[in-house]
């Protein structure tokens, strides 16, 4: 039983360890139940952030009875949904509104040394994603899931002025002003 139980400990330390240069911030633990015959089934939904700060950022949710088992699932379904968005510098290039569900996130690019001006769950995609200069505002629900959802659909439909230039057929001096 000790032997077992050392060989576990040595397996988890192993898997905390291994580092391949990612931002992972949790953003919720929650204990959910399921009714059934004989009682209730408790178990644990996380919700993960997943970022490497260079502009490549993506969600996971993981459910399991153990939480260190659901922030494992939530880990590797973010990494498998990253995508890339546009950055300018240190923020964002344009005012974006972010909408999920009756949720709504409205982010604005701010000047140097502004820093993340946002609420908890809004604040993790900011960081993980690499943005340090923004301001956001949530509208709507106050849901983590809903604002987090809301906050990545607005940082995907960003645009830098080189793809709006070549959308539209002109040169980015054009497009800047």
């Amino acid at each position: 039983m000790e032997e077992k139980r050392e060989g576990r400990k040595r397996e988890f330390n192993k898997r905390k360890q291994e580092d391949d240069g990612l931002i992972k911030k949790t953003i919720q633990v929650n204990r959910v139940s399921k009714t059934v015959k004989g009682g209730r089934n408790m178990r644990f939904a996380a919700l993960i952030v997943v970022g490497d700060g260079q502009g490549h950022v993506g969600i996971g949710s993981g459910k399991s009875r153990e939480v260190p088992e659901a922030i494992e699932k939530a880990t590797a379904q973010a990494k498998k949904n990253m995508k890339t968005i546009s950055i300018t510098g240190n923020t964002i290039p344009h005012t974006i509104i972010g909408r999920f569900g009756k949720g709504a996130v409205v982010m604005m690019p701010a000047a140097e040394g502004t820093g993340v001006i946002a609420g908890g769950p809004v604040r993790a995609v900011m960081e993980a994603a690499g943005i340090k200069d923004v301001r956001t505002k949530s509208f709507g629900t106050t849901n983590s899931i809903n604002c987090v959802k809301a906050a990545l659909e607005g940082l995907y439909a960003l645009k830098s002025p080189e793809q709006v230039a070549a959308a539209r057929g002109k040169t980015i001096e054009e497009i800047l002003g």
